[in-house]
C-alpha cells in the first residue's frame, strides 16, 4: 500500500505490484527516478534497478523460504530448489551470489540453518534428532558438528543457556 500511494504521489503509471517487485509501465528519468528512490527509503524501503541485485535478493528469499518457512525441507538438493524455483541455472546464480556478498550460497544455507535450529533449541519443542531430520541433516553429529563450527558452542550448551543471542535474519 505504501508503494502504491509513492507511486500515485509521484504520477508514475505502474502495473502488477508483487512482493518486492513493481511493474513500471513507463521510462523514468533519472530525477524521476531519484524522487521515488527518496519516497520509498522514507518509507524504509529500497528501489533496486540492478539486475543481480535483484536476483540476489531473490536467492535470499528463496533460501529464507526454504530454511524458516517449510514445514518439511525438501529432499532434492538445494540447488535444484534454488534452480527451479527461479528458473534460471545454479551455477549462474552461485556465482553472482559469491561474487556479490563473498560468501556461497551453501554458506547463506548452513547459516540460516544454524538460527533456526537456535530458534527451535529456544522453543525447545523438538528434540535435537527431530530438529536434525526436520533441517535434512544426515545425522544429530552432523548438525551438532556445523552448529558448533558456526557458533562455537554445542546445541545442549546453547539450549541450557539462560540468555540465547539469535541474530535478526536480516543480518545473517
Amino acid at each position: 500500500m505504501m508503494v502504491r500511494a509513492e507511486l500515485d504521489k509521484l504520477c508514475i503509471l505502474y502495473g502488477n505490484i508483487d512482493l518486492g517487485e513493481i511493474e513500471i509501465k513507463q521510462v523514468l528519468s533519472q530525477e524521476e527516478l531519484t524522487f521515488l528512490g527518496a519516497a520509498l527509503l522514507r518509507s524504509g524501503l529500497e528501489l533496486m534497478d540492478n539486475k543481480k541485485a535483484i536476483l540476489i535478493e531473490r536467492i535470499k528469499n528463496v533460501v529464507i523460504e526454504l530454511v524458516h518457512y517449510t514445514a518439511d525441507f525438501p529432499s532434492i538438493r538445494k540447488s535444484d530448489y534454488i534452480s527451479q524455483k527461479l528458473q534460471y541455472d545454479y551455477t549462474y546464480l552461485a556465482n553472482i551470489f559469491s561474487e556479490s556478498l563473498g560468501m556461497t550460497i551453501e554458506h547463506f544455507i548452513i547459516l540460516h540453518k544454524i538460527e533456526r535450529v537456535k530458534e527451535l533449541l529456544m522453543y525447545d519443542e523438538k528434540s535435537l534428532t527431530e530438529i536434525a531430520f526436520m533441517l535434512n541433516y544426515s545425522s544429530v553429529s552432523h548438525l551438532s558438528s556445523q552448529f558448533k563450527k558456526v557458533t562455537g558452542l554445542t546445541p545442549t550448551f546453547f539450549k541450557n543457556m539462560r540468555y540465547k543471542k539469535r541474530i535478526n535474519l536480516e543480518d545473517v
